[in-house]
């Protein structure tokens, strides 16, 4: 018998939450419920769901809040939502970690096609066999993409499921210049519109991770009004 993704809606809208939950539920989903920001943490913690669906308003802890305490150790894929149609809210929540990011009200079959999006580019990933590893950086840095970890000198150096995937995107082209539109298309298969700073708010995180210098950056690089660039290992 397959076993079946586990999604967590967190969302303090019950009457919602229960609508979406039934729909997923038809489309061969299990649904976790949780109703306030306190809870989400600890449910999340506990039951390692296979995908968070996060509102960004919630009583007690906000959604970004939650998303941002919960990354340290959860790394599958958040998408988050909310009522508020604000640019601001939109970048903050990618700078703490969520994977997707949708407004309400929005149409169940949208919002199936995204956390299907989401979870194949992590099954498919993750079907790949164990050579498939490539080391990168002067630090001896590599990325696996069958275990989807990065480390530095052996040591485990954890990523978000949206950060691993852009670095895998630079590894497989390590030392070429893979262009916004290239890697725009390719994560959210959607044209790039120029002014969509979801890719450079992800650059920025994993440059973090990797102790990489935001102002004059040596393993991923910034090539002016293209695109970037992982720095092969010498």
């Amino acid at each position: 018998m397959e076993l079946k993704n586990t999604i967590a809606i967190v969302d303090d809208d019950q009457e919602l939450s229960e609508l979406v939950g039934r729909f997923l539920r038809e489309n061969g989903f299990d649904v976790i419920h949780v109703y306030d920001g306190s809870s989400a943490i600890e449910v999340i913690a506990r039951d390692k769901p296979d995908l968070v669906i996060l509102d960004l308003m919630l009583p007690g802890i906000d959604g970004l809040t939650v998303c941002k305490q919960i990354r340290s150790t959860y790394l599958g894929p958040i998408i988050m939502l909310t009522a508020l149609n604000d640019e601001i809210d939109e970048v903050t929540g990618l700078e703490v970690g969520a994977d997707d990011y949708l407004a309400k009200p929005i149409k169940p079959r949208v919002l199936l096609a995204h956390i299907r999006a989401q979870l194949r580019r992590q099954n498919l990933s993750q079907a790949l066999n164990d050579t498939d590893t490539v080391a990168f950086g002067n630090d001896e840095f590599s990325v696996s993409i069958s275990s989807r970890e990065l480390t530095q000198n052996g040591t485990p150096i954890m990523l978000t499921s949206a950060e691993f995937d852009l670095l895998w995107l630079l590894a497989e082209s390590v030392g070429k210049v893979l262009t916004r539109e290239e890697l725009h298309k390719k994560i959210f298969s959607l044209p790039y519109d120029g002014m969509d700073r979801s890719l450079d708010l992800r650059i920025s995180r994993i440059r973090r991770k990797l102790g990489d210098s935001p102002k004059a950056p040596k393993i991923i690089k910034t090539v002016r009004n293209v695109g970037y660039l992982l720095v092969q290992r010498k």
